[in-house]
């Protein structure tokens, strides 16, 4: 059903009880969960650890996770969403099969049950205005009221009910209550709402109807109609529960099946924001390139920054499953990415910062191979041919007219090697009009080529990267960092658009190695000295590839706090 395990996770509560239902048989040995996304909007950061963690229990236990859609707020869904997200959890490498549900599936027989918790005097059509419920529903230290229409007839209410499914009620006349405890202590068992009318086209059942379950009732009737067995949620869901609990056993006698909820922690990640609210803020605000951008937090912005779904895997493995909420820190995905990169990413040369070294004792017009590893960790992959000419672009950086201490790359009268090349020893350097330097001279050793005898004859302590003028591939390269500049953001009651990092995207013209241009949409490299990037899944057209930044090689975070 899914790509295999990296390795089986380490153990925690949820696997505890998978496996004691296991040898208790509880379920006939069965384990079935489920991941019910909302349709309307893109799937973030959380979300793949819920896939992550629905899809490889079910993987882990020889069992089935069901993808089901929660489409009940026609107003809010779109088959844009539906697709979406379809797309994200194939991405992270799992797979549904036949397991693909609506709750939309399961409208008819939702209306049967509310009919059927109407004769049991379970459930009544309220008339009050959603202001006049709100009004007696109580507060943590009082109990509820009841409605005045909390005592109308079976009949009365059944009629009530028909006439909402017919049409005949405006939006907010009535809605369909279910009759537990006003004065119950936990606010979602006092007489929660179960059915609103909405006279919406819904995504999938058109105009077919103009009522709609609530998410409460909703959830708990789809997993027992699906023969779930752990019906794993986020913590915010364990008041739920009983509501859960009640639904099912008021519809035993109808449905016969009763999966155990069963909560865990959410992602509480620093650097970002998770809440939808403020996530269509920052697309409809402009603050951020959509959706898809590759600073969002969303899995079509990471996938399109060259974060990998086995990076994600990791990182669910790592972070682990508990109940107790807790921080965890951005530098442990970012270390999750690497950690995948370092292994699947092939090495290439880049030069972000351009600046010309010319080496004046090298023949003009000619050029030759210089051979560069694709992989150091992967010797099977061989190598490539990395052309060398007269003129190269090296680092602005890796040139100092005067040396700081410590400093071995390039200054006048010292030598470094070019890495997989010759030995050079810089003599000078050009300046323009104002004083800026504009290129850098140096001579080369011819005897000290890498992979020739003679490459050790010279020993240097420094060794730069380069590429060829008249071969490299000049390139759009986006410089991407974290979007907030803080741990995080909008803390206490600060507006959380204040803490955007101004810094989050810069938009350079790099000098790329020339085998560069030929790498397709979502092909990920390691740009030798610099990090991890990806050709940009949107933007790259064939021999045009254009490069986002994934994750530096190292947390330059770490020493901010």
């Amino acid at each position: 059903m899914s790509e295999p395990a990296e390795k089986i996770p380490a153990t925690n509560f949820i696997r505890n009880i998978i496996a004691d239902d296991i040898a208790s048989d509880k379920w006939g040995g069965r384990v079935a969960t489920r991941f019910p996304p909302e349709p309307n909007g893109y799937l973030h950061y959380g979300h793949a650890k819920s896939i992550c963690l629905n899809f490889g229990l079910a993987r882990d236990y020889n069992g089935v996770c069901h993808l089901r859609f929660d489409d009940t707020n026609p107003e809010k869904e779109e088959q844009e969403y539906v697709d979406s997200i379809l797309d994200a959890v194939r991405w992270l490498g799992f797979d549904w099969g036949e397991h693909q549900y609506f709750a939309s599936d399961y409208f008819a027989k939702l209306y049967t049950f509310a009919e059927y918790l109407i004769e049991q005097g379970l459930a009544y059509v309220d008339s009050l205005s959603a202001e006049e419920m709100r009004a007696l529903r109580g507060s943590h230290v009082e109990p509820g009221e009841n409605s005045p229409y909390r005592d109308r007839s079976v009949a009365e209410n059944l009629d009530l009910f028909r006439r909402m499914k017919a049409g005949e009620f405006a939006d907010g006349a009535h809605v369909l209550r279910a009759k537990i405890d006003m004065a119950s202590p936990n606010f979602n068992l006092r007489d929660p709402v179960i059915y609103r009318i909405r006279h919406a086209e819904h995504h999938r059942t058109g105009n077919e109807w103009c009522i709609y379950p609530l998410y409460d009732y909703t959830h708990c009737v789809s997993d027992a109609l699906e023969h779930i067995t752990h019906s794993i949620c986020t913590l915010e869901f364990e008041d739920h529960r009983p509501l859960y609990d009640w639904v099912l056993d008021q519809l035993q006698p109808l449905i016969g099946w009763h999966p155990q909820q069963i909560e865990f922690s959410r992602l509480n990640l620093t650097y970002v924001v998770l809440s939808k609210r403020k996530l269509i803020d920052l697309v409809e605000g402009g603050y951020v390139d959509g959706w898809d951008d590759p600073r969002m937090p969303t899995l079509v912005g990471a996938r399109r920054r060259g974060f990998t779904a086995a990076g994600f895997r990791l990182f669910t493995d790592r972070i682990g499953v508990s109940k107790a909420d807790s921080w965890i820190d951005m530098s442990v995905l970012e270390d999750c990415m690497r950690e995948d990169l370092n292994i699947a990413a092939e090495r290439r040369i880049a030069v972000l910062n351009p600046l010309k070294l010319v080496i004046d004792n090298y023949p003009e017009g000619q050029s030759e191979d210089c051979f560069a590893p694709n992989h150091p960790l992967k010797p099977e992959l061989g190598k490539r041919a990395v052309p060398l000419s007269r003129e190269l672009w090296i680092e602005r950086e890796d040139f100092m007219e005067t040396p700081s201490k410590g400093y071995f790359r390039l200054f006048p009268g010292n030598r470094v090697r070019l890495r997989y090349g010759y030995v050079v020893e810089c003599t000078g350097c050009d300046k323009d009009a104002d004083g800026h330097i504009t290129a850098v001279h140096c001579t080369y050793l011819p005897d000290t080529k890498s992979g020739t005898p003679g490459s050790d004859s010279v020993k240097v302590k420094g060794n730069i990267h380069w590429v060829s003028v008249a071969h490299a591939y000049q390139a759009e390269v986006r410089l991407y960092d974290r979007l907030f500049a803080a741990a995080n953001p909008g803390a206490g009651d600060r507006d959380y658009r204040l803490d955007l990092n101004p810094d989050s995207k810069t938009v350079i013209s790099a000098c790329l190695e020339p085998s560069l241009r030929d790498a397709s949409a979502e092909d990920s490299f390691q740009f030798e000295r610099h990090g991890y990037f990806v050709a940009d899944r949107v933007d790259s057209q064939p021999g045009k590839p254009v490069f986002n930044r994934t994750v530096t090689l190292k947390d330059s975070w770490g020493k901010q706090g």
